[in-house]
């Protein structure tokens, strides 16, 4: 619970917040309202044929997919074969959709939480995208659009306990290998969520905001992306100090063009970073490491800081 002076700041903090976004909840261009949050359970499945095949072998293994190359992690779809389902509100959030590979085998789970005001749309393109490289993926909507970010830290777990119950994924998601992804305040709950849960193997904030600054004590690997001309959450005042205070033994912070909307379309950048951020760390596949040191260069990064070589 939040008292005193800090409970003042947080609420003149989300006021300022709910001012700024204003009108602009939902991404340029972005798509619809829910994103498909709200869909009952048994929704119709539907399957997405990833370039190229499967990837991997067969039967209960871990599936880790082939040699990766910039190519394939740069791809709209990456090797694996994907369906989808629409899991209704309840069960701790305000529903959401998952994505799965259809090739036998098990793989690790991530959940994916929108920000301040917004909905699953604005995040949704993560999960076809990370999922189709070998993963079991949630994009989720929020109990209340204002739910801040201890809330929505709350929610990602309550996520990641739907890709290891739900009877049509969970035996392919290892309990053991999770991982957490969130936007502006599920940004910031991504950190609370990997604080609390021991089997988050890796997070990854999408330009965070979170008036909790001291992160000292949380030891798993955390991977922040800063939008370069963000003024809702201004990086001096959020990521550069959340990046200073982290006490895991691996990070990584990286810089792309744009305002705090920078992470709510498809970007390349981004999404390879992301996706050998997870591979790395929740499949512990050191195949990944040549993306991540010494990391990536040209005009889509403008900044990359990291805690190379990886151990």
């Amino acid at each position: 619970m939040i008292k005193g002076r800090s409970r003042r700041f947080a609420v003149l903090a989300v006021a300022a917040l709910t001012v700024a976004l204003g009108a602009c909840n939902r991404p340029p261009g972005g798509g619809g309202g829910g994103g498909g949050g709200g869909g009952g359970g048994g929704a119709t499945t539907t399957t997405t044929e990833a370039p190229g095949g499967g990837g991997g072998g067969g039967g209960g293994d871990t599936q880790k997919g082939p040699n990766p190359t910039d190519q394939t992690i740069s791809a709209e779809r990456g090797p694996f074969a994907i369906s989808q389902f629409t899991v209704p509100r309840g069960g701790g959030y305000g529903g959401g959709t998952v994505y799965y590979p259809t090739q036998a085998g098990t793989y690790g789970g991530v959940a994916v939480v929108p920000g301040f005001s917004a909905a699953q749309s604005s995040i949704q393109w993560y999960g076809p995208r990370v999922a189709s490289q070998g993963f079991v993926v949630i994009t989720i909507d929020t109990n209340s659009t204002g739910d801040l970010p201890a809330s929505r830290g709350q929610q990602l777990n309550a996520a990641l306990r739907t890709l290891t119950s739900d009877s049509r994924v969970a035996s392919k998601v290892d309990k053991n290998r999770l991982a957490v992804m969130g936007w502006s305040m599920g940004g910031g709950g991504t950190m609370e969520a990997a604080k609390s849960n021991g089997a988050i193997k890796a997070a990854v904030g999408l330009a965070p905001w979170n008036t909790n600054t001291n992160w000292s004590s949380l030891r798993t690997p955390v991977l922040i992306v800063q939008c370069a001309s963000d003024t809702i959450a201004p990086n001096a005042q959020h990521s550069e100090v959340f990046y200073r205070s982290l006490g895991s033994t691996e990070k990584a912070i990286f810089q792309v063009p744009g305002s705090h909307f920078c992470v709510t379309t498809p970007n390349t950048a981004i999404a390879k970073m992301s996706i050998s951020w997870l591979k790395r760390f929740v499949d512990n596949d050191t195949r990944y490491d040549q993306f991540l040191c010494p990391g990536p260069t040209g005009t889509s990064v403008s900044d990359y800081r990291n805690t190379c070589p990886l151990s």
